[in-house]
């Protein structure tokens, strides 16, 4: 018997354990995968057994993921090295670009490694946007500096495919040059398209042929469209497809944002996002997702192929991991950077 493919939906689950509702969600045709937070760890063996659960709940190899960036957003923290927030690598490259493209290469290994052990596919990084005035971004971005995000971009995407992860970058067409959170308020970006194109589209136009997926911002662009880039075919299918020629798996940012909420109820806005040229969306909060999967006659195109080519490949055991002194080297060397930032800054 085949499988059943992979639906569009990325869910959030309650808590450590999957509950009785949540494995008939699991089973949904519409579900293709889950988003885990800070609310669904306790240690690594829960976390990985958890892991197992889903896959073994949904009879399927859903797509397992979770944003695990370093600094404010580290979902697991017990057990996983600390990492630190991006901008420190930023800071580096200011003095040394070459220890600041080593410690990228590590930072992206190190986090991919220790997830893939765990049973996570996918860690949604690298962020790409520009560290200007955001203040959901701020420390999250390599740099201000658009050259410095591709380059040190390009060494920690590095990191995560050689541990056997693949990398997401986030958020277009750029969130970090407008203040607002989208995760609370509207967020405006009234810039006309070419100034856009000049800073935030430059690291995604340079790294579309290494990103194998791309998340999109909830982000309104008025001197260009009237929709938010989750929602807007001119963003999606003109600018990132068309324009940038890029070719991986497209995913919305999550549809319980505040931001989000323009297009509607939750149906509307997966609909909107999908028939606008994501491949698939997140619905983060388990009350959305009870609602959204309430509706009868609930049904999506399948995701398989472009969720399935994110699935992780991980090649090796924790014990034989932990066995590698220059490993061990790695994961301190990477906890102790924003301790010592003050000798390179």
């Amino acid at each position: 018997m085949t499988a059943q493919p992979l639906g569009p939906l990325l869910i959030g689950l309650s808590g450590t354990e999957v509950t009785a509702e949540e494995r008939e969600w699991l089973q949904h045709p519409s579900v293709g995968g889950v988003v885990l937070f800070t609310r669904n760890y306790r240690d690594l063996s829960q976390l990985t057994e958890l892991t197992a659960s889903i896959t073994a709940t949904g009879a399927r190899d859903l797509l397992i993921c979770v944003d695990h960036e370093g600094g404010r957003v580290q979902r697991f923290r017990e057990g996983f090295t600390r990492l630190p927030p991006l901008a420190i690598l930023g800071k580096m490259y200011a003095n040394s670009p070459s220890s600041a493209r080593d410690f990228a290469y590590r930072h992206g290994r190190v986090m991919a490694t220790e997830l893939l052990l765990c049973g996570v596919d996918l860690s949604f990084a690298p962020v790409l946007d520009v560290g200007d005035r955001s203040v959901v971004i701020g420390d999250r971005a390599f740099s201000a500096d658009t050259e410095t995000i591709i380059d040190l971009s390009g060494a920690y995407i590095g990191g995560m495919h050689d541990a056997g992860m693949t990398a997401t970058g986030k958020h277009f067409p750029g969130h970090g040059s407008v203040e607002a959170d989208s995760h609370t308020d509207d967020v405006r970006d009234p810039r006309p398209f070419d100034e856009i194109e000049r800073l935030d589209l430059k690291p995604f136009a340079a790294l579309s042929e290494k990103l194998d997926a791309v998340m999109m911002a909830h982000v309104v662009y008025p001197g260009v469209d009237a929709l938010p880039a989750g929602y807007s075919p001119f963003w999606i299918r003109d600018i990132l497809r068309q324009k940038l020629g890029f070719k991986g798996t497209i995913f919305s940012d999550d549809l319980g944002m505040f931001a989000a909420k323009m297009a509607g109820g939750l149906v509307e806005r997966t609909r909107d996002s999908l028939q606008a040229g994501c491949d698939a969306v997140l619905v983060c909060d388990p009350a959305d997702v009870r609602s959204l999967l309430a509706n009868e006659g609930l049904s999506f195109a399948n995701a398989n192929d472009a969720l399935m080519r994110l699935k992780g490949r991980n090649t090796t055991s924790r014990e034989d991991v932990e066995r590698v002194g220059e490993w061990q080297q790695w994961k301190k060397t990477i906890e102790q950077l924003e301790t010592e930032q003050s000798l390179w800054v």
